[in-house]
């Protein structure tokens, strides 16, 4: 007799990424206009402590604070750690140290690289001084890295009114994070089943709430999920969001809707695109089903059914 094999371990690499668009306060515009400019400023607190980086609002009073001074282009090293394996986009692409530098005049330490050529070459309490990039455009990367430095300490904080011609007034962040997911056995289970055009929860025995998708144990009660139960396809929208921001790489005309879905036997809602409807006429309750594309894994979209809207009692403990 022949053992069975294994089942297949899911894998796929992920990318999660998005800009972040954000507009600066007078402080955090001075700051990074400054940079640019080669200038470090950061803004005193209602007890004389000058942070670097600078922040709006006092961190023991919580009150608005606007009092900006200039600090020196070098500083002290406090802490570190070493990056022997640079990944892409990190300040330099050789191996370098992580440092909390409190640059003189500051009391708090910037966080940023160092280059050196060796972990024996760092240490706490070293001098650095700032290694400003060839073009600057008002972000904290005008600050290529830090260096080693040998000479003379800098002076005081000085004040400094933060004015600069065409000053910086917002900034995009760019966000990702890469990583490889490989589902477990319950979700390997919703993903095969998905694959074959069905949705397979997993009900709790305890209180037997069906989970979908499955997590392989219950969240509230702590014990394992194995009772597979099909749900669906047919389900009620508990609640919606209006899409009006178009995303990169993403072929859908906006505004379009976003909902949660319970799914008819599920005792949690997924979330899905509402299509076959205008976006003005979604709405709690609306009765939905999936719509697949050829060769889809998954529901590319679900649009109404055409029964009666579903009573709020039979899905407001689903919201």
């Amino acid at each position: 007799m022949t053992a069975a094999s294994p089942p297949e371990i899911l894998r796929a690499p992920l990318v999660v990424e998005f800009p972040f668009t954000r507009s600066l306060g007078p402080v955090q515009s001075a700051f990074l206009t400054g940079l640019r400019e080669g200038t470090v400023l950061g803004v005193k607190t209602s007890d004389g402590k000058v942070m670097v980086p600078p922040v709006e609002y006092d961190p023991v009073t919580a009150e608005e604070i606007r009092e900006l001074v200039e600090v020196g282009a070098t500083g002290t090293v406090t802490t570190w750690a070493w990056n022997d394996r640079p990944r892409t986009q990190q300040p330099l692409d050789t191996p370098f140290a992580w440092v909390l530098v409190r640059l003189d005049g500051a009391d708090t330490a910037l966080l940023h690289a160092l280059d050196a050529p060796g972990p024996d070459a760092v240490r706490t309490g070293m001098r650095v001084r700032v290694r400003w990039a060839a073009e600057r455009t008002g972000a904290i990367t005008d600050i290529a890295c830090f260096e080693p430095y040998d000479g003379p300490a800098g002076g005081e904080a000085v004040p400094h009114d933060g004015d600069f011609a065409d000053a910086v007034t917002g900034i995009v962040a760019e966000a990702r994070l890469d990583y490889v997911y490989s589902p477990g056995r319950a979700q390997t289970a919703y993903i095969d089943a998905l694959s074959e055009r069905r949705t397979v929860g997993e009900r709790c025995p305890s209180c037997h709430k069906v989970y979908v998708p499955p997590r392989g144990a219950c969240p509230t009660c702590g014990v394992a999920t194995t009772d597979r139960v099909e749900v669906g396809p047919a389900g009620t929208v508990t609640t919606y969001c209006i899409v009006n921001i178009k995303a990169k790489n993403l072929d859908i005309e906006v505004p379009y809707v976003y909902a949660h879905i319970a799914l008819d036997g599920a005792g949690l809602a997924l979330h899905g695109r509402i299509g076959g409807i205008p976006y003005d006429q979604v709405r709690m309750g609306l009765r939905v089903e999936p719509v697949w594309t050829e060769g889809g894994r998954h529901p590319d979209h679900y649009r109404p059914t055409g029964e009666p809207d579903a009573d709020y009692d039979a899905y407001k403990e689903l919201i």
